[in-house]
C-alpha cells in the first residue's frame, strides 16, 4: 500500500526559500503524476503544482515564477522548492499520488 511522507516544512522569514519533500513508499510508477496542495489556516485546500508522468510541472498562478517542482525517480521523491516565500505561502503543504495523500508539513512564513 502506498504511504507518502512529507518533511521539511519550517519557520521561515517573508523572502527566504524553504525546500520540501515528499517520499513514496509502496509501489509507485516512476512516470505517475504527482501534485503539491496546500492549505491554510480556515481556508479550502488548493492546488498549487503537478508534475506529470514526463516530469512536467505546471504551477497555479499564485506560485509560478517563485515554486518549481521536481521528481528524484530513483528515490520515488518528490521535492517542492520555495522561492521568495510570502506570508501568504503559509499553510500545510501535501502531497498526493492518486488518490493517496501525505499527512502534510507545515509551512509558516512570518517576520
Amino acid at each position: 500500500q502506498m504511504r507518502l511522507l512529507e518533511s521539511g516544512g519550517d519557520l521561515v522569514q517573508p523572502g527566504e526559500s524553504l525546500r520540501i519533500q515528499c517520499v513514496v513508499l509502496g509501489s509507485f510508477g516512476s512516470a505517475e503524476p504527482m501534485g503539491w496542495y496546500r492549505q491554510a489556516q480556515g481556508k479550502q485546500r488548493e492546488w498549487v503544482a503537478t508534475i506529470d508522468g514526463y516530469g512536467k510541472p505546471t504551477y497555479a498562478s499564485s506560485v509560478k515564477g517563485r515554486f518549481f517542482a521536481s521528481r528524484d525517480a530513483a528515490k520515488n521523491t518528490f521535492n517542492l522548492q520555495m522561492n521568495s516565500l510570502k506570508p501568504e505561502d503559509t499553510a500545510v503543504y501535501y502531497c498526493t499520488v492518486r488518490t493517496h495523500w501525505g499527512q502534510g508539513t507545515q509551512v509558516t512564513v512570518s517576520s
